[in-house]
């Protein structure tokens, strides 16, 4: 068996977990990368291009490989990168996976991936899922709802407006249930389905279902905030979102990210596959939360 893996997007979020757990673990790993820059001279990790252009360039540096972890996707259209054209790229990495013989593909989607979805990256995803599963490669699809810990965005920068504003708003009556789960109980996850037979698809959850409003109260109360909660609508919400965005030159939420949360796709009735409960780790790490914003745009566009 193959000594080393590949993790696209080893120094991103979830893609520097899985990485972190693989060394951990004894295996080489090699990342496919579009930001090199962020190894800040780290030599336990082999770097090769995310060139989607370059399908020979792709497969020479999965030739070899025993597993491919991806996490690959966008978040949002930007730059001329749009849900469409990462559909294409993914397409171009799992024909270069297969030209290389990688033996499993353990990919990251998101929880109700729907090909017929009317919401661009929930339709994007269920599509990607549609062309590993016609590729012909052994695979395993790891659909997680939202992630925290380590030093993910959502969380942080809710506790970080709370931490600032006199009054946080949340859309519709708040009542629409979130399953987390902690990033480091992904990439555990995944490593377990890189020894996993047949294709797989499976949800990664937390033990916890709390609603959205409880979340932010959770978090409220982590940090010590007295900020008023309100709800509004959900268009309100988002036109806000927006507004408070171009002051801070991020992007906090868009239409469609509201409208899955409020139609549960952020929650599942299976059984959890973590088991770091968030109500736990808010507390234990209350002191850290929401001390610096997290500007998604300027992590991953600049």
């Amino acid at each position: 068996m193959s000594d080393f893996d590949v993790v696209t997007g080893a120094f991103s979020y979830s893609g520097r977990a899985i990485a972190s757990a693989l060394l951990q673990s004894g295996r080489r790993v090699r990342t496919l990368t579009g930001h090199p820059e962020r190894a800040h001279g780290s030599r336990s990790i082999e770097i090769r291009p995310l060139d989607f252009a370059d399908a020979a360039g792709l497969a020479t540096s999965l030739e070899g490989a025993r597993a491919l972890f991806n996490t690959y996707w966008v978040r949002f259209a930007r730059g001329g990168v749009d849900h469409e054209v990462a559909l294409a790229n993914s397409k171009a990495l799992f024909q270069a996976a297969r030209q290389a013989g990688v033996g499993r593909v353990v990919h990251i989607s998101i929880t109700h991936a729907d090909a017929t979805s009317p919401l661009a990256y929930f339709r994007g995803k269920g599509l990607v899922e549609q062309a590993l599963q016609a590729s012909g490669l052994p695979c395993s699809i790891v659909r997680p709802a939202i992630l925290f810990g380590g030093d993910g965005v959502l969380v942080n920068n809710i506790a970080w407006l709370l931490r600032r504003l006199p009054v946080f708003v949340i859309g519709g009556r708040g009542d629409y249930r979130v399953r987390g789960v902690h990033v480091d109980d992904l990439a555990q996850l995944c490593l377990t389905q890189a020894e996993a037979g047949g294709n797989q698809v499976l949800d990664a959850v937390g033990p916890e279902r709390p609603t959205f409003l409880e979340l932010v109260v959770w978090i409220r109360d982590a940090v010590g905030s007295r900020a008023a909660i309100y709800r509004v609508p959900g268009a309100v919400l988002v036109a806000l979102s927006s507004a408070l965005g171009y002051v801070l030159h991020d992007v906090l939420l868009t239409s469609d990210e509201y409208v899955a949360m409020a139609r549960g796709l952020a929650d599942t009735d299976g059984p959890a596959t973590g088991s770091t409960k968030m109500s736990e780790w808010l507390v234990e790490n209350s002191s850290q939360l929401g001390l610096r914003y997290a500007n998604e745009l300027a992590l991953h566009f600049t």
